[in-house]
């Protein structure tokens, strides 16, 4: 029983005095502390979705994206195939000719397009996005369809039920009758039905095009010999963006608007150099035929081109949650050498300092997370990052002064964790340069590291 005793005693005098079981204690609290790390990445990530839900309900109820294709002139003809026809009674095999009804899309030669969009904002709770009223005026030309293509006979074309074509992403935004003036005579445009299963799954269900046709167009007005013009105005609710596919054989858009924080998108981008001051944008494009990988006709349907669309984003640069997470990701790092700290001075100084003191300054740590977060939902990022970080280092600095028993250690803490947290917050502002500068302070922090630790005394612990 004595025997037992001390090494009861010794095993209590080795925990509290060695260095490696303090070392393997703070590894263990510094796994502990990775759960609650896990839950605030968890939160971030449903705030992050519960963000995009509203935005996406807002955009809903106003009006989806804009996405333009058209006008395309759609003409019917006719095709013939030999059919063989063998008759039961006679066994001889007859030659009957099926006739067909085909159709051949053209698109302009000339595509004018100018567009002016007028942004605001659209707030739901904490959350916003934003939403515009675009006016968009077309007009161009479209020239003689070339058939050559499928040896077709002129007498084959039936002009007389040529249509046009507009497809686009958002009818629910449209705020005017669709007409259009082709030659002297007006159409207007009525939607039909297309059922898009799937070969055509478009990237998110609400960039399904739609499709609007026009009743069939007068012989005279179709440009059979010569030019024929078309104009046409819209006025569409939309959200996040507007884009317009250049289909024509030269393709010229305009775009103005008095939103500053435009990102322009797609395949192509403005010519002009100043397209933004602090009134807002004036973009210009201009696409000819040879800048684009398509023909001018298609003979198979009208082909899915909107992976060649381009134009403007108008969506509100929010990125708190996407600075929270990053963040959260040098969480495990904060704990590390916070928790090396209170190591090396508890190691240096002979301070005892229980575990239980550990894992309260380790959740003091993951606190600062949680008011980063909901500070920063209803104000800037750097507000909520600086009354979190004060906050914290408050805490822990206030916190170890009854640990350490002085001010000299409180403030050294103190020091070191706001130099800790502006060398994050740095890091999170940075895109270019963020791993160099993290490389060069976290080698750095290791010098330090080694330096402060040089006289400790490895071989006793």
């Amino acid at each position: 029983m004595e025997i037992s005793n001390k090494q009861n005693g010794r095993f209590g005098k080795w925990v509290k005095t060695s260095i490696t079981a303090r070392m393997l204690m703070i590894g263990f609290l510094i796994l502990i502390l990775l759960i609650p790390l896990s839950f605030i990445k968890s939160l971030i990530v449903e705030r992050i979705n519960r963000q995009q839900e509203v935005v996406q309900e807002i955009n809903q109820k106003w009006g989806k994206e804009v996405l333009l294709y058209g006008p395309i002139l759609k003409v019917p003809y006719k095709t013939y195939k030999e059919k063989f026809v063998r008759n039961q009674k006679t066994k001889e095999t007859q030659t009957e000719i099926e006739e067909k009804i085909k159709y051949a899309y053209f698109f302009p030669k000339k595509l004018n397009i100018k567009s002016s969009i007028n942004p605001e904002e659209k707030k739901r709770g904490i959350y916003k996005t934003a939403v515009y009223n675009s006016k968009i005026d077309i007009d161009g030309s479209f020239t003689t369809p070339d058939f050559s293509e499928k040896d077709i006979n002129e007498k084959d074309i039936i002009w007389n039920k040529a249509r046009l074509i507009i497809k686009t992403s958002n009818l629910k935004g449209v705020n005017n009758l669709v007409e259009i003036k082709l030659n002297k005579n007006n159409y207007a445009f009525t939607s039909k039905y297309e059922d898009n299963n799937s070969n055509e799954k478009a990237y998110y269900n609400y960039l399904n095009l739609h499709k609007l046709e026009s009743k069939f167009l007068n012989e005279e007005d179709l440009p059979k010999k010569s030019d024929t013009n078309f104009s046409l105005s819209l006025s569409i609710n939309g959200s996040k963006q507007i884009r317009f596919i250049p289909i024509g054989k030269e393709t010229a858009v305009h775009i103005n608007s008095d939103w500053k924080t435009a990102n322009f998108i797609g395949e192509y981008l403005p010519f002009n150099s100043d397209k933004i001051s602090d009134n807002g944008f004036d973009a210009k494009w201009k696409i000819l035929d040879i800048n684009r990988p398509f023909s001018q006709q298609s003979f198979t349907g009208i082909p899915n081109l909107k992976e060649y669309a381009f134009g403007v984003n108008f969506m509100i640069p929010v990125d708190e949650y996407q600075k929270s997470e990053r963040s959260a990701k040098y969480g495990f790092l904060v704990i590390g050498l916070t928790f090396l700290i209170f190591f090396l001075i508890q190691t240096m100084s002979k301070i005892s300092i229980h575990p239980f003191q550990y894992l309260m300054i380790g959740v003091a740590l993951t606190m600062f997370y949680t008011l980063l977060i909901s500070i920063s939902e209803h104000s800037s990022f750097l507000k909520a990052y600086l009354i979190a970080s004060i906050a914290v280092v408050l805490l822990i600095s206030l916190y170890s002064k009854s640990i350490l028993k002085g001010v000299k250690f409180p403030l050294f803490i103190g020091a070191s964790l706001t130099t800790l947290y502006a060398f994050i917050f740095v890091i999170i502002q940075l895109e270019n340069y963020a791993l160099l500068v993290g490389s060069v302070g976290l080698f750095i922090i290791l010098a330090s590291v080694m330096y402060a630790s040089r006289k400790i005394d490895w071989q006793n612990g």
